[in-house]
């Protein structure tokens, strides 16, 4: 769809393309084989408006979702937005604490969950609120009633999303639905996609990647998506041969895996050659599994950046890779973008400070929390990101670390990233991460936490002396252990705060 006919809202971007190629398709669902037209799309929405209204739940509630990937979390998340409601689909890790905040602060009236999750969520969930048992291969409607007359407008709520809750209890983030069809053009526009495009992503619908990335962008550009239930090293290239995308959508954990698995056959080979680009966001990508991924499937990466808060667009690389930065999540994306000191200064090129943003993806606010949305947004429409980095003479931003991750040893701060690529450097590490510990001498200390790849070896003293050489005594890590895993989110990003609880 050409922007110039893209609508400003979910509902009617699914309008104008059931009706413009209601036979293309949108969705496939590699574990079942089914298929969803676009058509069938606008059918699925219906069907779930009208469902709801016979639950007694109207435009402007919030419905949310406990389901891992599959038909189901689409035809919620899609149609319920399109019906005019408020779509809140839950992390299926959160624990218990996390999972009542959330059922409880979001007001939700209906929670679409998966049979192993049903029991738990009607445990904690308020009084008054219902429970679908629904499994992940589709929405199966108990009756077909009436679908209610619904107008939903630009500025109207359409998500919301609570954030991890790594320092304290999520927050609720709500999006509008001209956040969210701002951020599925921006991709589109960036990456090219078009109607013939496909991804394949197995990033959870339950984050705003797989949501506004690998959903909204397709939907806006007409496309399709292959949304298998979760990501496994040894079916990925498989669903690329059997499917056919022309665009994979990874994260870096990803990345470093597929880089350390089987050789791919001839056939799996040649459909790589239809895949276009890679992208990859999330967390930052280290330049050594970057190169290593390109180097070995022949498919060029874009690396990207976003955020929660701005429907998960604030950076890409351009599609060109002559164009590009590898280290870098790239240029501006529909957002204005400055780096600013700790006392508000604007900085210029080459000095570290705080990121901030502003355009049409950014949030509408925190979920009845204004101190919170005043703490994060000034009166101008800046949002504090919490990100370090500093962007160069051309207008590429660089990443450093995070506002509440940095290591202050001795009153110097220090970004944890550094330290991590440099332990990536080493031909036998997988992933790293470190974090800073206290000390009595230095205030705090660095603790690095290191996978080996599988069937590599390598000692503590190794790497101490390779980051020695790599790093400077200053900023070699005084701590090496080694780790079966990383602790991660839904997005792949490393949890540093459970590394640092667990060093405690």
């Amino acid at each position: 769809m050409s922007d110039g006919a893209l609508p400003p809202t979910l509902r009617a971007v699914i309008e104008a393309l059931a009706l413009a190629q209601p036979d293309a398709p949108f969705l496939v669902d590699p574990e079942t084989g089914d298929i969803t037209t676009y058509v069938h799309l606008q059918r699925d929405a219906d069907r779930l408006a009208g469902e709801l209204a016979s639950l007694g739940v109207v435009p402007g509630d919030v419905v949310s979702t406990m389901l891992p990937n599959g038909c189901a979390a689409v035809q919620v998340f899609l149609g319920a937005m399109h019906g005019g409601y408020v779509v809140s689909p839950i992390n299926l890790l959160a624990q218990d604490t996390q999972l009542q905040h959330v059922l409880t602060h979001s007001g939700t009236r209906v929670v679409f969950a998966a049979p192993e999750h049903a029991t738990r969520v009607a445990a904690l969930a308020p009084p008054g609120v219902r429970v679908r048992v629904t499994e992940p291969d589709g929405v199966a409607p108990v009756a077909t009633p009436t679908v209610p007359p619904v107008t939903v407008a630009p500025d109207d709520p359409a998500l919301l999303m609570y954030t991890s809750g790594t320092t304290g209890l999520p927050k609720g983030v709500l999006l509008s639905h001209r956040n969210v069809v701002a951020a599925g053009r921006a991709v589109a526009q960036a990456h090219g996609l078009a109607s013939a495009d496909r991804v394949l992503s197995a990033l959870p619908l339950y984050h705003i990647n797989g949501q506004c990335i690998a959903t909204v962008a397709p939907l806006v550009s007409g496309g399709s998506i292959v949304v298998p239930r979760r990501f496994s090293v040894s079916q990925w290239w498989m669903l690329v041969e059997r499917h056919r995308p022309t665009w994979l959508n990874l994260v870096p954990t990803m990345i470093a895996y597929l880089c350390n698995g089987a050789d791919l056959s001839v056939a799996q080979r040649d459909a790589c050659r239809g895949v276009r680009f890679a992208r990859s966001a999330s967390a930052p990508l280290p330049p050594e599994q970057h190169r290593a991924f390109e180097q070995r499937f022949g498919i060029s990466i874009i690396e990207a950046m976003g955020l929660t808060e701005t429907a998960s667009v604030a950076f890409t690389n351009p599609l060109d890779p002559g164009a590009r930065r590898i280290g870098s999540p790239g240029l501006p994306l529909a957002v204005e973008a400055r780096v600013i000191a700790p006392d508000g200064r604007e900085l210029p090129a080459g000095q570290a400070g705080e990121i901030c943003l502003r355009g049409a993806p950014v949030m509408q606010g925190y979920f009845n929390a204004p101190e919170l949305t005043a703490q994060a947004r000034d009166a101008e429409g800046w949002l504090r990101t919490g990100d370090l980095g500093y962007r160069d003479a051309d207008g590429f931003y660089f990443i450093t670390g995070r506002l509440k991750e940095l290591i202050i040893k001795g009153g110097e701060n220090i970004a944890p990233r550094e330290i991590d690529e440099a332990l990536l450097a080493h031909p036998a590490v997988l992933e790293a991460a470190a974090v800073g510990i206290p000390d009595a001498e230095y205030g705090q200390e660095i603790l690095a936490c290191v996978v080996l790849k599988p069937g590599m070896s390598c000692t503590a003293d190794e790497l101490h002396a390779h980051c020695l050489r790599t790093l400077g005594r200053y900023k070699a890590p005084k701590e090496l252990r080694f780790v079966a895993e990383l602790p991660k989110g839904p997005s792949g990003k490393v949890q540093r705060r459970l590394l640092i609880e667990s060093a405690a």
